[in-house]
């Protein structure tokens, strides 16, 4: 009686998964064509005000690349405000030599911490309070712009009315590996975010994309500014969901082409990377992390080897069938290779290590590093 069961059991997790699957990949797709492109956007007339602030703590290695690219930005009307957070390497000898070559670029410099403030939402804040510019863009400091992408995003956060834009950047790494992780890590984000309904006022659907975060100043303000995420490592999330929770209006557009960086170098650095804030996307909340541990394994890493291991007969065709599919999704998504649909089960097996490593680690620590600043759970939770 039990092996049956367990047989049946295993038929139709098999059928339930292959169809959900399939099913996915189509609901993705679809939606991804609703995402406009930021290159094809016209050039605009109209240049408001504009800050673009820069957080920057020891950033010596990618910050002469991405400030050259933002001096050299084709936009009339707009100034940089980089704020140097305690950086400790050559980001100050850096910011020095642009400042001397560039009018437009201005430095404010961060010696103490205040308590309470994770020290990127605290430079951020503070580069709001030495600004009046009507519009600001929060922006991070290995982003490389191309020179029409702010006009191009501005001209179309006007014409559409936006209180606020993100905008996906082309983010690509030297790592082969990483970057098929980061095809599957992508495909996960979306279903989490569903960016393509952040302009729906009816859905709940929020978007914020710490590479490219533009705001209107009065928006921001409404939202609650930093000071209400000064706690929160996914901030730029969180900015997203406070500007749609005060029914203000938001889009995402795609910055393929036009703003690029390359996140993590490798994947020690990408996982290093989202051990810092992927508990908070649980609320710090050990049971929910496991949930999505558990969720992403059954889900994302499990249905192909399962079903290749224990399958028999007709089986295999299912396991085929998704495969099929995911090859189909990582052709038709620009920058990924049809062979990283061949990586999905290892990048869900590394996501749920990652995810329950995170909660682990902070709940054995009793909080996080964040900027070589320790903040503790009680903190983090706002019960001190």
């Amino acid at each position: 009686m039990f092996i049956p069961y367990l047989q049946q059991m295993f038929l139709l997790y098999s059928l339930f998964i292959s169809i959900a699957w399939l099913l996915l990949i189509a609901y993705l797709l679809i939606n991804f064509r609703k995402i406009k492109q930021l290159n094809v956007q016209p050039i605009s007339n109209k240049e408001p005000a504009l800050v673009i602030i820069i957080a920057v703590r020891n950033e010596e290695d990618d910050l002469a690349a991405a400030l050259q690219s933002v001096c050299n930005i084709k936009y009339a009307n707009y100034r940089i405000l980089v704020v140097n957070d305690r950086s400790t390497d050559r980001t100050a000898d850096i910011l020095k030599d642009f400042t001397f070559r560039y009018k437009q670029l201005t430095v404010t410099t961060i010696t103490e911490l205040p308590d309470g403030w994770l020290g990127k939402n605290n430079a951020l804040y503070q580069g709001y309070l030495n600004s009046t510019e009507e519009w600001i863009l929060f922006t991070d400091a290995d982003i490389v712009f191309h020179p029409d992408a702010i006009n191009k995003a501005i001209g179309y956060a006007i014409r559409h009315r936006l209180d606020h834009l993100a905008i996906s950047p082309d983010t690509r790494s030297r790592s082969v590996v990483l970057n098929s992780v980061l095809a599957t890590f992508y495909l996960m984000l979306m279903l989490y975010m569903r960016p393509w309904n952040a302009k729906n006022p009816k859905s709940k659907a929020s978007v914020g994309i710490g590479a490219f975060n533009l705001v209107k100043r009065d928006a921001y303000e409404k939202a609650g500014t930093h000071t209400a995420i000064k706690l929160r490592p996914d901030d730029d999330l969180k900015l997203g969901n406070l500007i749609k929770s005060a029914g203000l209006r938001q889009d995402i557009l795609s910055g393929r082409q036009y703003i690029c960086l390359e996140w993590y170098k490798n994947l020690q650095q990408f996982i290093n990377g989202l051990m810092k804030n992927s508990f908070s996307v649980a609320d710090y909340k050990l049971g929910i992390a496991i949930l999505q541990a558990v969720a992403v394994l059954i889900c994302i890493a499990l249905p192909i080897p399962i079903m290749l291991i224990g399958g028999c007969g007709y089986i295999f065709i299912l396991p085929t069938l998704i495969l099929l599919g995911q090859v189909t999704y990582m052709i038709m998504v620009p920058a990924n290779k049809w062979w990283y649909a061949l990586m999905i089960p290892f990048a869900g097996f590394l996501m749920a290590y990652i995810i329950l490593k995170a909660a682990i680690l902070t709940i054995k620590q009793g909080g996080i590093y964040w900027r070589d600043s320790f903040y503790s759970l009680a903190t983090l939770k706002g019960k001190v």
